[in-house]
C-alpha cells in the first residue's frame, strides 16, 4: 500500500554528443530457439552464466570458455521471468506463471519451491539479492513488492495498488529497494523494516519508468520507455533531471544497469531500426559507446547484469541470443 508521495522538481537536459567508440561484444546463439525467449543471464562463482527460457519454459547454463549450453527442466507452467545465483551456486527464479520463487540445485537437479503466501500474487517478476542474501522481487501483474527470507522460507509482501504494475528493481547501499511502477507515473521505495511504501511522481503523466539503476552516490536512473528519456533521481530532494537518450523520442529504452565506474548503460530498441546499448558518464554527461546488438529487425534486451568481477555485462535478446558486452575496458577520452 502507497503511503507517502514526494513532490518532483523536473529539469531537462541535453547530453553532450555522442562520442563514437563503440563497445566489444559478443553473443552466442541458444540452441533451443529463440521463441523460448532465453533472457536475464546471471554470472555464477565459477563463471558460468545461468538464464532463463522464459516462453520455453527452462533453465539454462552457458560455459563462456567452451560455448557449452546445458539445460534443467523445471515445472510446467513456471515461465521463469529471470534468476539469480546465491554464493553457494544454487539458482533461484521467479515463476512468473505459478506463483513462485524455485531455488535450482544445478549439481542435483533438485528443485525447493518457495509459494506466495497469497494467491493474489500469481506472478513473480525479477528477483534480486540484499546484503544479506535474502531476496527482493516484484511481481507485475498482482501489484506486489516482496521480500524471502532465504533460510527460512518466510515470504513479506507489500501492495503498491491497482495497474501499478512493480517491475524493475535495485538495492541501495542502505538496503533499501527502489523499484519501477511501469503501470503509472512513478517511482517507488520501501522500507526493509516496515514495508511501507513511498513513492517518486515523475515528471510526466506519460512517463513509465520500466527498468532501474542505482549509482555508488545512491542516486536513482531510470529509462522511461515511453518518452525515450535516462531520468535521474536525487532521493534526498526529489528532483528528477531528464536526459534524451541518443536515438531519440521513440527508442523504447528496456535494458539498463551501472557498471563500477558509476556509469549507466541503457539499451536502445527502435522498431524496425535495430537494437543498440549505449552508455552515460554522470561526471561529463555525455553518452557514448554506442553499439549495435543483434540483426537489425525485431530484437529487444529486457535486462542486463553487470558482473564486478570481470567487468562485463550480459544480457539476453529477443533474436534468441546470450550476449555480453565488455564496458568496463572502454574508455572514452573526453
Amino acid at each position: 500500500m502507497r503511503i507517502f508521495s514526494s513532490a518532483t522538481i523536473a529539469l531537462t537536459i541535453l547530453a553532450a554528443p555522442l562520442a563514437a567508440q563503440s563497445v566489444p561484444s559478443q553473443e552466442w546463439e541458444v540452441p533451443y530457439g529463440a521463441a523460448g525467449r532465453p533472457r536475464d543471464p546471471y554470472v555464477a562463482p565459477d563463471g558460468r552464466v545461468f538464464f532463463v527460457g522464459q516462453n520455453g519454459n527452462y533453465i539454462a547454463r552457458l560455459d563462456p570458455r567452451s560455448g557449452q549450453f546445458t539445460k534443467f527442466e523445471i515445472d510446467p507452467g513456471t515461465n521463469p521471468h529471470n534468476l539469480i545465483v546465491d554464493p553457494s551456486g544454487m539458482v533461484w527464479y521467479a515463476g512468473n506463471r505459478n506463483g513462485m520463487i524455485g531455488k535450482l540445485n544445478p549439481a542435483t537437479g533438485e528443485i525447493t519451491r518457495h509459494p506466495m503466501p497469497d494467491a493474489k500474487v500469481k506472478d513473480p517478476h525479477t528477483l534480486i539479492f540484499d546484503a544479506r542474501g535474502d531476496i527482493w522481487f516484484t511481481a507485475q501483474n498482482s501489484g506486489a513488492v516482496g521480500h524471502l527470507e532465504t533460510k527460512t522460507g518466510k515470504i513479506r509482501l507489500a501492495f503498491t495498488g491497482e495497474r501499478t504494475r512493480p517491475y524493475g528493481i535495485v538495492i541501495n547501499s542502505k538496503g533499501t529497494p527502489w523499484f519501477n511502477l511501469f503501470g503509472v507515473d512513478q517511482i517507488a521505495s520501501i522500507d526493509p523494516a516496515t514495508m511501507r511504501v513511498t513513492t517518486f511522481k515523475l515528471p510526466n503523466e506519460r512517463s513509465r519508468g520500466r527498468r532501474i539503476a542505482v549509482t555508488s552516490d545512491d542516486i536513482i536512473w531510470y529509462g522511461d520507455y515511453t518518452r525515450g528519456i535516462l531520468g535521474r533521481l536525487d532521493p534526498r530532494t526529489g528532483k528528477i533531471e531528464e536526459i534524451p537518450v541518443p536515438a531519440g523520442a521513440g527508442a523504447l529504452p528496456y535494458g539498463l544497469a551501472s557498471d563500477d565506474k558509476d556509469r549507466i548503460w541503457v539499451t536502445q530498441n527502435v522498431p524496425n531500426q535495430g537494437t543498440s546499448l549505449v552508455g552515460y558518464d554522470p561526471k561529463t554527461k555525455r553518452f557514448f559507446g554506442q553499439t549495435a546488438i543483434g540483426k537489425p529487425v525485431n530484437n529487444t534486451i529486457r535486462h542486463m547484469y553487470f558482473d564486478k568481477k570481470t567487468g562485463l555485462l550480459w544480457f539476453g535478446t529477443d533474436q534468441g541470443t546470450i550476449g555480453r558486452a565488455e564496458v568496463s575496458k572502454l574508455h572514452i577520452a573526453m
